[in-house]
């Protein structure tokens, strides 16, 4: 079957992936856009799997300050190397998740840092189990195995604060 230049075109501009990666996957399709384009992400979902374990050391802090001044946040997110950290769609990553730490207003990271018998509702109180508020069908988990797909790197949120006027930080 012969795969149009458009085809992969559109197809590449909906996943982010590679133009070969596109071609490939119109080809085990046979042509079917919407088909190549959930191959393509179960194929993202697998790379990020197999990067899961690699060590995460470089990256950036970002901050968002809300208009107005009144909410702010920062957070830690961390690649394998500086070249990566240094990328557009790496700093749009962090500045988007340092927005959705601002509005969202999350405790944890992930589920694995909710201490041991607290009562929290996971996809509320955890950064990574919440709705993108840029797109509530995908969660920030999903948002960072996206890029990870597309970077080829492993991307790790370490840690971030958020930042209330008027809040006192509650000691422990």
């Amino acid at each position: 079957m012969k795969i149009s230049l458009d085809s992969i075109k559109e197809l590449r501009e909906q996943s982010g992936a590679g133009v070969m990666q596109c071609r490939n996957a119109l080809d085990k399709t046979e042509g079917d856009r919407e088909k190549a384009l959930k191959f393509l992400k179960e194929q993202g979902l697998l790379k990020a799997k197999e990067k899961a374990e690699r060590t995460a050391t470089e990256g950036l802090i970002e901050a968002y300050i809300h208009i107005g001044g009144r909410v702010g946040a920062m957070i830690e997110l961390n690649c394998e190397t500086d070249f990566v950290a240094r990328t557009d769609e790496f700093k749009q990553l962090a500045h988007n998740l340092a927005m959705q730490v601002a509005a969202m207003n999350p405790k944890f990271v992930s589920e694995e840092a909710v201490p041991e018998g607290a009562d929290v509702e996971p996809q509320a109180a955890c950064l990574l189990r919440q709705p993108y508020i840029k797109d509530q069908e995908l969660t920030i988990e999903d948002i960072i195995t996206e890029t990870i797909a597309r970077v080829g790197e492993n991307i790790k949120v370490s840690r971030f604060a958020r930042f209330e006027l008027g809040e006192q930080a509650k000691e422990e």
